[in-house]
């Protein structure tokens, strides 16, 4: 049996797998929570163990102060992420979750954790910098970048009590997203697979293949149908990239047809 921590208020573990050869983490957007990849964890379970990172200030971490930087998100994390390295691990992170896995990355990799692969979705390149203010408009400014983006539950939009339990920890992720800028000359060693939608109004095609100037490893770049939530209509074809190239690290990866 795996002797790796469990009980780290940063990291889910909905599907625990001792067969695993590999070990998936994924990091959500913002304003996202850990269960946004609950259904990916079931898919690849249970050849791949899926874990997922709850960022303080929603869900189950409502209560707790959110965080306003990538760098502290980076940090919080990867102290989690470390103790469950005794299996070769791979990250995943969409939109500022991209971000978050990035840093993670420079972090485990100067402790000697490289991790075997980063997929990097709905993100472009810290080397492709915009000027964004979002994190400056009032509540009903941010909610209109939320309907602008799409893949956010009508529920939220229409539910005030829900949104302002919400509206902190966004605001805090806006202020995290466009505020970070990377150590200069931050460039990793292991694969790089940039994953992005066709009409993301974020992030283009070009910006997203500007990942390649973040690695000397391989680099990857899968264009998908869709735009900044291309994720959530893409679920099985996405799947089907992680699974090919884990399959290529010597893992077998499970049919993405469980797939929420």
């Amino acid at each position: 049996m795996s002797n790796v921590r469990t009980d780290s208020d940063w990291i889910r573990r909905y599907h625990p797998s001792e067969k695993a050869a590999i070990r998936l983490v994924c990091f959500p957007h913002a304003g996202g929570s850990a269960s946004y990849f609950r259904g990916i964890s079931a898919a690849l379970a249970p050849e791949v163990e899926g874990l997922a990172v709850q960022y303080p200030g929603r869900q189950d971490r409502r209560n707790e102060p959110p965080l306003r930087s990538i760098e502290e998100l980076a940090r919080g994390a990867a102290a989690a992420i470390a103790p469950w390295a005794d299996r070769p691990l791979a990250l995943f992170g969409h939109s500022m979750g991209a971000m978050v896995a990035f840093e993670i990355s420079a972090s485990l990799a100067r402790d000697g954790i490289a991790p075997s692969v980063l997929f990097l979705s709905g993100r472009r390149a810290p080397s492709r910098v915009r000027e964004e203010n979002v994190r400056l408009r009032d509540d009903a400014g941010i909610m209109s970048e939320l309907r602008r983006l799409g893949g956010t539950d009508d529920a939220l939009m229409e539910d005030e009590e829900l949104r302002q339990m919400v509206l902190p920890a966004l605001r805090a992720d806006y202020h995290a997203v466009e505020t970070y800028r990377p150590r200069p000359g931050t460039v990793l060693d292991c694969p790089i697979v940039a994953l992005v939608g066709d009409t993301d109004p974020r992030t283009t095609v070009d910006e997203a293949r500007a990942w390649s100037e973040h690695t000397t490893g391989p680099f990857d770049l899968k264009v998908f149908q869709g735009g900044h939530f291309y994720l959530n209509a893409q679920v099985p074809a996405v799947l089907d990239v992680v699974r090919t190239r884990l399959h290529s690290l010597g893992s077998r990866v499970a049919s993405p047809e469980t797939a929420a």
